[in-house]
């Protein structure tokens, strides 16, 4: 039986009312005792319990702190007082940390998948509704890099306007740089409405563009899609559809990926940043 390793983890709670001292966890803080470049943060996928307790809440601002979070735990100092400090300046107490607490982990993301499940999210057994769309490719994706361990490691939301021209609204949905090459990825659902697709397509090349120019990089830019037998159901226009959309792309040399392809796309993000 392998030596399990010796773990701190603080639970992250959103507090609309501080009088009231109501509270939702949203969210853990893991690393190994004593090595702050260990840490990981993560945030709840699911809102509903924190707007159910506040319907203005942010969650916005939530999920961006999430990334704020984790980047300043790698990058700033030892011990949890550089964090304390960023909850205070970015959301005074609406978001509070537990004190430390120990547990015995078979591995760093294996104890974060069972704190969030014991802590966060205790409702999944649950029935619930499953996400389709680009919100489920999304989903899935973000879940197979976080089982590789990569996703903190990984830019969110970026803005193609950096690259191409001010007011693109374009956000490409996560990224990474491992050497001279960066890779982003981009969920697009072929389910119904092919613009997304189109966009993504016509926006390939000024992003590319960009890229060597602001970065002095290649891009790999990888849109995400449904297998075809998720979108076809005894369809011929359909499956058309679904195939116009991944020509489209291809054409404009995107990499184009199904959500079963995704396990290799994080062994490879997982190799390339040394996780």
């Amino acid at each position: 039986m392998p030596e399990r390793i010796q773990c701190e983890f603080h639970l992250l709670r959103y507090v609309p009312d501080a009088v009231k001292n109501e509270f939702v966890n949203i969210g853990v803080m893991l690393r190994e005792a004593g090595r702050t470049e260990t840490t990981r943060v993560r945030f709840t996928r699911d809102w509903s319990r924190v707007r159910c307790m506040d319907p203005d809440a942010d969650t916005a601002l939530l999920e961006a702190m999430e990334g704020e979070l984790a980047a300043r735990v790698r990058d700033g100092g030892s011990g949890s007082k550089p964090v304390l400090q960023m909850l205070e300046e970015s959301l005074s107490t609406s978001v509070q940390m537990t004190e430390s607490r120990g547990a015995l982990a078979e591995s760093v993301p294996a104890e974060m998948e069972q704190l969030m499940r014991l802590y966060v999210e205790p409702m999944r057994e649950r029935v619930v509704r499953r996400k389709s769309g680009r919100a489920g490719i999304a989903a899935q994706m973000r879940s197979t890099f976080e089982r590789a361990g990569v996703w903190e490691l990984m830019r969110k939301r970026i803005a193609a306007s950096q690259y191409t021209r001010p007011g693109d609204p374009l956000k490409i949905d996560c990224g990474y740089r491992p050497n001279g090459v960066i890779r982003m990825f981009q969920a697009v659902s072929l389910e119904g409405d092919l613009e997304a697709a189109k966009v993504l397509a016509y926006s390939a090349d000024r992003l590319r563009a960009g890229v060597r120019r602001v970065e002095d990089a290649s891009l790999d830019l990888a849109a995400v899609v449904e297998p075809l037998r998720g979108v076809v159901e005894g369809s011929g226009e359909a499956e058309d559809r679904y195939r116009f959309g991944v020509e489209t792309m291809e054409e404009q040399g995107l990499r184009v990926l199904t959500v079963a392809q995704l396990a290799g796309a994080a062994e490879t993000a997982r190799k390339e940043l040394r996780v």
